[in-house]
């Protein structure tokens, strides 16, 4: 293989694994924004970003890591242009109240919605990254650009909010709230009796 068929197949590799990250950070993109236009339009700023910027990846690393961080960065800078531009805030689709989904869900499924909404941005994010995305402590510090240690507080405090918000004092009482089914799995010994 030539040098460069090895940099086409290794761009091409790239392309692969980025393609395959869309859905990640359309999730990730989420706990920013509300509206899911401007959750997408932060997905593609994001990749435009990193592809720009794909000389300054470091191979080894991770990519979904890197994209997460360039997200969260972008979301910051945005705020911070909007909050320069204040005046106008309220034509900006992201300001509007969030719509009800047309769907049928459950009462509980909303509730959590809701209580997730309510925390502040930075347990949102965390609790987003490694209860839903399945990112680790240590990851989740390097994209949010803080210590083990305060992911760990802010995952605390985030579940805490939601547990209080949906006036439950415990995962359990929650999990079987929303889902009947699961009283039996808490209830029942190893082996399946009572």
């Amino acid at each position: 293989m030539l040098p460069t068929d090895q940099a086409t197949a290794s761009h091409q590799a790239d392309s692969l694994s980025v393609v395959d990250l869309i859905p990640a950070l359309r999730a990730f993109a989420r706990t920013f924004c509300r509206v899911p236009d401007d959750a997408d339009d932060l997905v593609q700023e994001t990749l435009a970003k990193g592809l720009a910027n794909l000389d300054k990846f470091t191979p080894g690393t991770r990519m979904k890591s890197w994209l997460f961080t360039i997200m969260r960065n972008t979301h910051y800078t945005r705020i911070k242009a909007a909050a320069r531009e204040a005046p106008g805030l309220l034509d900006c689709a992201s300001s509007r109240p969030v719509s009800e989904a047309s769907q049928d869900w459950s009462v509980q499924s909303r509730e959590v919605h809701q209580a997730i909404q309510k925390l502040p941005e930075h347990q949102r994010e965390v609790l987003m990254l490694i209860g839903v995305l399945g990112v680790s402590y240590e990851e989740t510090a390097d994209i949010c650009g803080c210590a083990v240690g305060t992911v760990k507080s802010r995952l605390n405090r985030a579940r805490a909010g939601v547990l209080e918000f949906l006036g439950e004092t415990s995962s359990q009482a929650l999990v079987e709230r929303c889902h009947p089914l699961a009283e039996n799995h808490w209830d029942s010994e190893p082996g399946g009796g009572r």
